[in-house]
């Protein structure tokens, strides 16, 4: 296969991991359990699933290993939480704030400082965060919000951690964070667990389906796709996330939030489509993008 039909290859890698992972918001709320039960479940099918695709993975135990494993541990758990307590569309686009997070940790963790193009995204996606918060939301619709912004910062982190590994691989902090969240959070189980069957089915697809699949593709289609095109394709996870909740549970965002995503997900996109000149030491300081 010649470089040419790999890029277009990963590209529809990349499309798939997406749609996969856009399907979360869905299954989450279809398993009534404890959302750390939930997160715990999803987790240790997922490492397993993985683990059983790596087979003999190479563990270094170094701090920015584990660091991202905790990142990637904090992303999952708190998304996982705040689907239970907000709708799917806050959920998903809040933490879509991630590549924002991205710059400002490069700057602190890497020493690769933002450009003033990264700064106007910064602000201009703030300003989207802060509609998401004038909407008329209870206590619940407050914390999943939160929540949901924790996990933008757990996702801004982990790849920030992982360029600080000189020979790491996604897929063995992917392994760690999984195993990290499955010890956390199984023992919920005891405090709510799934009751039927088709629960549990769920918990399944979430694991492989949903979690472990994607990041295989995902980590097989960044080695040719570029960090611009993953960031556009996989700009399909925040749009059909909501609109599978909304075409099986009719759960509706409201207009300011949906006005707020807009702000987000445009923001977020436009800065990744525009790549202006940088110094060689700063030239990656949004690889999320």
């Amino acid at each position: 296969m010649n470089t040419g039909s790999k890029r277009i290859a990963s590209l529809v890698m990349l499309a798939l991991a997406a749609t996969l992972w856009s399907i979360g918001g869905l299954l989450i709320k279809l398993v009534n359990a404890h959302p750390m039960a939930i997160a715990g479940i999803r987790s240790a099918i997922s490492g397993l699933f993985v683990l059983a695709y790596v087979k003999k993975p190479k563990f270094t135990w170094s701090f920015p290993q584990i660091a991202a494993a905790v990142a990637y541990a904090l992303t999952v758990i708190t998304f996982v939480s705040a689907n239970k307590y907000t709708t799917a569309a806050n959920a998903i686009l809040l933490q879509y704030t991630a590549p924002i997070y991205v710059a400002i940790f490069s700057g602190w963790l890497l020493k690769e400082k933002p450009l003033l193009l990264d700064w106007l995204a910064i602000f201009a996606v703030f300003g989207g965060m802060a509609l998401f918060f004038m909407e008329d939301i209870d206590s619940r619709g407050l914390l999943g919000n939160i929540l949901a912004i924790i996990s933008g910062v757990g996702f801004g982190l982990f790849p920030v951690f992982m360029r600080m590994q000189k020979d790491g691989s996604p897929i063995e902090s992917v392994l760690l964070g999984n195993a990290l969240t499955a010890v956390v959070g199984i023992p919920f189980l005891f405090v709510s667990a799934p009751k039927t069957g088709t629960e549990w089915i769920y918990l399944v697809v979430l694991g492989a389906v949903q979690l472990g699949i994607p990041y295989i593709l995902y980590s097989k289609a960044i080695r040719y796709a570029t960090a611009i095109e993953a960031s556009l394709v996989t700009v399909v996870e925040p749009i059909l996330n909501p609109v599978w909740v909304l075409i099986f549970l009719n759960e509706k965002p409201g207009i300011l939030a949906i006005l707020g995503g807009l702000i987000v997900v445009g923001a977020v996109t436009i800065r990744c489509v525009i790549e202006p000149n940088r110094p060689a030491d700063n030239a990656e300081s949004l690889e999320s993008c």
